[in-house]
């Protein structure tokens, strides 16, 4: 993957799953052979781009599981989602 990996699609295109393993890929690269600074400055652009995505993710998939939980009479209702 290159390191326009978060520009090349639109966040909405981009799985939770590839941008987690790009960000994986980006750690492995910089600790295997550190790169010169602004190459490490475009490696940091792009992983705060790939967390941004994971964490649109992660809200828009909690506000799903507060909808879909409904008290016994069928009415919405929002719960927290538990944390680990």
């Amino acid at each position: 993957m290159t390191d326009s990996f978060s520009k090349a699609a639109s966040p909405e295109a981009v799985s939770i799953e590839s941008s987690l393993g790009r960000l994986e890929a980006i750690v492995e690269e910089i600790e295997r052979n550190p790169p010169a600074l602004e190459t490490l400055i475009e490696r940091y652009e792009e992983g705060m781009a790939l967390l941004g995505i994971c964490r649109e993710k992660l809200d828009a998939a909690e506000r799903r599981i507060e909808i879909i939980t409904r008290t016994n009479r069928g009415a919405a209702s929002l719960e927290p989602f538990p944390e680990s």
